[in-house]
């Protein structure tokens, strides 16, 4: 069994949403996929950001804007919105939401590599979000 506490971290570096880590835990109790869990929760809280590759940097805007987090910012999101590519508007959100003192992440799906799974999560605590991450076999990629 992977390790819970592992789990329960990487849930509370993620987003504050108190039904992520039972339905995470649930996930790893009954030999589930624990990040499948996870993204699910963090869906079900509003804290996912979810996009296709096609995308474009307004659709990510949208989506962004539409996230609690970066809602209670309203940050001019503007030059994202400035590119069709969708890495290059991320990149650029990132930059935005830095200086909010937040920062863009991306889940990394092995099922669904045509789709990005984006989280905003505090910028003090983005190193602890990567080794909580890497501490259970998963890969979230940053921006800057």
């Amino acid at each position: 069994m992977e390790d819970q506490e592992a789990w329960k971290r990487l849930c509370t570096l993620l987003d504050d949403d108190e039904l992520l880590w039972p339905g995470v835990r649930e996930a790893l109790e009954e030999d589930g996929d624990p990040w499948e869990a996870l993204l699910s929760g963090l869906d079900d809280a509003g804290a996912l950001a979810y996009l296709d590759a096609e995308d474009t940097g307004m659709e990510l805007a949208d989506a962004l804007a539409q996230l609690p987090r970066v809602f209670r910012l309203q940050p001019d999101l503007g030059r994202v919105t400035d590119t069709d590519d969708l890495a290059e508007a991320m990149a650029v959100a990132d930059e935005i939401l830095a200086a909010k003192g937040f920062r863009l992440v991306m889940l990394d799906d092995e099922e669904d590599e045509d789709a990005s799974s984006l989280v905003v999560v505090p910028a003090g605590s983005l190193d602890d979000v990567v080794a909580a991450a890497e501490s259970v076999d998963r890969t979230i990629t940053t921006f800057g």
